[in-house]
């Protein structure tokens, strides 16, 4: 009987040393919070890394051991190559050893670019206009001419060849078919500007006459025109000539002298529509969406009826179909279509594209389709998409990095995740999981517990081992994973209803339901079961309504929380008005900036491939500004005293004595609210993590002046203790007459809500309508739906 040596190690023998690795080894890590944390991590196995939000979790798994990893692999690359990828600096740690290949998964939004759909994104129209470049009839062309990003071009001329010692000229022409309409270029949309909305033609270009973002007369976008030659600054836009009026809205790009300075002049319409117009929507400021809706009309492209293809393109059929239609399928329906495809010749590339379209429905969006834009989908979507890559891969001892998976799923959807989750370690990989919900940290084979605080209260290991052991640990993660909230038996009473009648955004079938209003209304059901299509498409913000997205916030190292929320306005205020100076000396972004260092605090020193070195501004030593502007105080603290004071120290601050700033400690007080207490005022929002951004736009937002709050799943990024206090923000909301309406899958929020509406029964095209709307209580005693199930089982009913 022949005996294998490969599977194990016969009794009494050393072990290979190359199975002795079995470990991921993490000696000093310091970066960010992290405080100087060491521990071991097996390999081929499921980590679950938690603790309360910004205790270091994404620190250790994202920025220490990840980015090590991704920044070795990168320097096996040449110096050449590596002078086109991103340079990563070297993680603050001591020592990291076994390390394995990082992918990551994250929370990233897709591309915000509006070409980008679903099908872009995964590669998956790249195998489909493949497919109909070899099976359609008619045939049109080659896989160019599907693809909505190519525009269909000829031409011809004459070429200068050297042939054996003479020049000849030669006639060359050329043509390129592609699949673009040309009326929309391949957007699916047209629009249409409303003039009155970008200039005020009663007024000359010195006088201010553009409203446009960002177009201040005396900025670069303004001088352009003013110095261009072509209009007079003085004149008002009404009294133009014809010609001064071309030359003002439609110009060609043509180069002009400003000054000494050589710039590109074009009129205002191209320039609006390139600098506006040319990015996703969702993926704008506030203020500049908000001047985009109010000044351009979009519009359903006559000529390709949104689909974005030319004529030819759409001419051409398999299974009687076109690309435009099989990409507007739901992918649960185009797999069984593509399923019923058989071509020999084509089989390697079908079983792909099956294989991909299979992943998506395994993964729980089989409810999306492939021409959905990518920047509409929400957080759980887009790392869902990202993971599809990554599930049929014949990859192993891979460490896969993942990011909260369980955002925007529903506890029916969590437990399929989790089955993908061991799936990948089975086929021996490391899965590294940075997760909240009690589900997720339960299937875990080692479990890492970080706290025991926020901020620099926490960024220590409190725990490290079996989920059994963290149970019995004293650590806030343990006390808490098993908690379960009760249901109300007592509702608050509504006054009033926001009626929706005959909703079909999306997958909405003709939905009639009533929000009640002054209570705690909680939205639920499956992933993709119509929730957001139902609560933004029927109450768009504005008029009384707050709505709080999953839109991540922006912000470069320059942003902090007091420059995001609007704090440093008044607070530079009051510096200005007490020491007799200009407010724009107490900006680090403006006059007060050290002229070093420019306000960064530190000086970054460019290493060509290597990672670029920063250094603290030996001038400002770190404080970002002036000399001369520390000298100037208020309650006893200069500006970057102020900055570097937490939440809590600064809301009894400017609360009382001498530096009371009413303004500044309402802000102040909303960001305690949510829980932010410990956060430094100047902390860059780079070094935040995803629970303390969607803390501190909720802060922002509860400022507006509303009576009705529309939040879109406010635990995203909380840990068990946090949503506790979120529970009382939203009955402090309720109980000050407003009106809460909440998308969420939490069991412990919707056991807290007055009225809950669930949506479903399924996701895409088997949703889209209310299956049930009630208490907690009855959705719970009635167990019809998969919600009351779970919530049931959740309750201990």
């Amino acid at each position: 009987m022949a005996t294998s040596t490969t599977t194990g190690t016969a009794p009494g023998t050393q072990p290979h040393a190359a199975d002795t690795h079995d470990l991921i080894r993490v000696r000093g890590a310091r970066e960010n919070n992290l405080q100087d944390v060491s521990l071991d991590l097996p390999k081929r196995r499921l980590s679950v890394f938690t603790g309360v939000s910004g205790s270091g979790k994404s620190s250790l798994v994202f920025a220490t051991i990840a980015a090590e990893s991704q920044r070795m692999i990168n320097e096996t690359y040449s110096a050449f190559l590596q002078g086109f990828m991103p340079s990563q600096a070297r993680p603050d740690v001591d020592l990291l050893e076994g390390l394995t290949t990082a992918i990551i998964v994250d929370q990233e939004r897709m591309g915000a670019n509006s070409r980008s759909t679903v099908g872009t994104a995964t590669d998956v129209n790249a195998m489909l206009r493949i497919v109909f470049s070899r099976l359609g009839q008619p045939h049109v062309g080659s896989p160019q001419a599907f693809s909505f990003n190519v525009a269909s071009i000829s031409g011809a001329g004459a070429v200068t060849i050297e042939r054996g010692g003479s020049t000849v000229k030669e006639r060359r022409s050329f043509s390129i078919t592609g699949g673009m309409c040309p009326r929309c270029e391949g957007m699916g949309t047209v629009n249409d500007i409303d003039l009155t909305q970008l200039f005020d033609d009663s007024k000359s270009l010195n006088e201010g006459a553009l409203t446009i973002p960002g177009y201040t007369a005396d900025g670069w976008g303004v001088k352009i025109f003013t110095g261009s030659g072509f209009l007079d600054p003085d004149k008002a836009i009404r009294d133009y000539t014809k010609k001064e009026r071309a030359d003002f809205l439609y110009k060609e790009p043509v180069k002009v002298k400003v000054g000494d300075i050589n710039m590109t002049y074009e009129g205002l319409i191209p320039k609006v529509q390139k600098s506006f117009l040319s990015k996703d929507r969702e993926a704008m400021q506030p203020h500049i969406r908000a001047f985009v809706d109010r000044a351009v009309t979009f519009t359903t492209c006559p000529d390709c009826d949104g689909t974005r293809l030319n004529e030819g393109a759409r001419s051409s059929k398999v299974a009687g179909l076109n690309i435009a239609e099989a990409c507007s399928m739901q992918i649960s329906d185009l797999a069984t279509w593509v399923r019923e495809l058989h071509e020999p010749s084509m089989t390697p590339l079908l079983d792909a594209l099956r294989d991909t379209l299979d992943s998506f429905v395994e993964i729980g969006l089989g409810y999306l389709s492939l021409d959905r834009p990518a920047g509409t989908l929400s957080g759980g979507e887009a790392q869902r998409t990202k993971m599809i890559r990554h599930l049929g891969s014949s990859l192993t001892d891979v460490t896969y990095v993942f990011d909260e998976p369980t955002i925007g799923l529903h506890p029916h959807d969590i437990q399929r995740m989790n089955r993908l989750l061991l799936q990948l370690r089975d086929k021996g990989n490391t899965v590294l999981v940075v997760e909240h919900k009690p589900e997720m940290i339960t299937i875990a084979d080692h479990v890492v517990d970080l706290g025991p605080g926020a901020g620099t209260a926490g960024g220590q290991i409190c725990y490290e081992g079996t989920v059994d052991g963290l149970r019995e640990s004293d650590t806030l993660s343990g006390r808490h994973l098993d908690d379960r909230s009760r249901v109300k038996e007592t509702v608050r009473p509504h006054r009033g209803a926001i009626e929706i009648r005959g909703a079909s955004a999306n997958n909405l079938r003709d939905v009639d339901v009533d929000i009640p209003l002054g209570v705690l209304v909680v939205l639920t059901g499956v992933a993709g079961s119509g929730k957001s299509s139902l609560v933004h498409g029927s109450i768009p913000a504005g008029a009384g309504v707050v709505s709080i997205d999953q839109t991540a916030i922006r912000g470069s190292r320059r942003s902090n929380p007091a420059t995001y929320t609007g704090l440093l306005e008044p607070i530079r205020k009051a510096f200005a008005k007490t020491n007799g100076v200009k407010p724009a000396l107490f900006s680090a972004n403006s006059e007060g900036a050290c002229p070093v260092c420019n306000g960064a605090g530190v000086i970054y020193t460019d290493l060509g491939v290597m990672a670029s070195v920063a250094s603290p501004c030996e001038v400002c030593e770190g404080k970002r500004f002036q000399a001369s502007v520390l000298e100037y105080h208020l309650g006893g603290r200069d500006i970057s005293e102020v900055l570097a004071m937490s939440v809590a120290e600064a809301e009894q601050f400017f609360g009382a004595g001498e530096a009371r700033t009413p303004a500044a400690h309402a802000i102040l007080v909303r960001l305690v609210d949510v829980g932010l207490g410990y956060l430094r005022l100047g902390q860059p929002l780079t070094t935040l993590s995803g629970g303390e951004r969607q803390r501190l736009k909720l802060a922002t937002h509860m400022a507006e002046k509303g009576d009705v709050y529309v939040l879109d799943e406010p635990t995203t990024g909380l840990h068990l203790a946090d949503v506790e206090q979120l529970l009382g923000l939203l009955d402090r909301l309720v109980d000050s007459g407003r009106s809460v309406i909440v998308v969420e899958h939490h069991q412990a929020v919707m056991a807290h809500a007055d009225w809950i509406i669930d949506l479903g029964p399924g996701a895409g095209h088997d949703g889209g309508r209310v299956v049930f709307e009630g208490t907690p209580a009855d959705l719970v005693a009635q167990r019809s739906t998969l919600t009351g199930e779970h919530l049931a089982d959740y309750v201990k009913s």
